[in-house]
């Protein structure tokens, strides 16, 4: 900047109090005067970090965004993540690894063991070994062996992240299984999710076809 543009805007910041001067001999000196500074934080700030109203509407978001994941319809709307695989397994034993607690558990990435058998109207929580919740799912349509439903409610993730849509497709192609992963609404907050996923689809492969899921390091090692 030109002095003389420097010495415009200093102007103006004076003039509205926000800089005081003082002269001394050839030199005039300017300073930070916090005091509307801090007015303006007492009025506008601080209530914003206290953020009774802006909690309240944000649950109000979360909430109605909840209802119209509820409602989307998965067949014909647009996923966010894709993820295709084949399997080398049948249908039967394929659909009983993805929603039965006992499979589910020996290829989860994160250990996490579900606590309910993913079916029609069923909610089920996926607990870590530490007793924590880590997701949640709940069963709003499906089609045994061919299609689940489900919505997704991320519970490690901070609680103003609405739940999301996932669903199973099952496709028998010859002698394997492709089995297809649709994510719907992920949200930036969730842009994790396609490793976990990735992580998942990769160890449901290895257990189906070997017995044994990859053992994966502990999350965030």
């Amino acid at each position: 900047m030109t002095r003389f543009g420097v010495m415009k805007h200093l102007k103006v910041l004076e003039e509205a109090s926000l800089v005081v001067t003082r002269k001394s001999g050839r030199f005039k000196y300017h300073y930070l005067n916090a005091v509307p500074l801090q007015e303006v934080i007492d009025r506008w700030i601080d209530p914003l970090v206290q953020k009774p109203m802006s909690r309240i509407v944000l649950d109000l978001k979360a909430e109605l965004e909840g209802n119209e994941n509820m409602e989307l319809d998965t067949r014909t709307a647009k996923p966010d993540f894709v993820l295709e695989t084949f399997i080398k397994t049948d249908v039967s034993k394929l659909w009983d690894m993805l929603t039965k607690p006992e499979f589910v558990k020996e290829y989860h990435f994160a250990n996490a063991v579900p606590n309910n058998e993913k079916k029609m109207g069923a909610r089920v929580d996926y607990v870590l070994p530490d007793g924590s919740n880590m997701l949640s799912f709940e069963v709003v349509d499906e089609e045994p062996g061919k299609r689940l439903d489900m919505t997704f409610e991320p519970n490690w993730a901070d609680k103003d992240v609405p739940p999301s849509r996932c669903v199973y497709e099952i496709e028998e192609v010859g002698d394997v299984c492709k089995l297809t992963i649709l994510h719907f609404n992920v949200v930036p907050a969730l842009e994790g999710v396609r490793e976990g996923w990735s992580r998942i689809a990769a160890s449901l492969k290895s257990f189906a076809e070997t017995g044994e899921g990859i053992k994966y390091p502990p999350m965030g090692s």
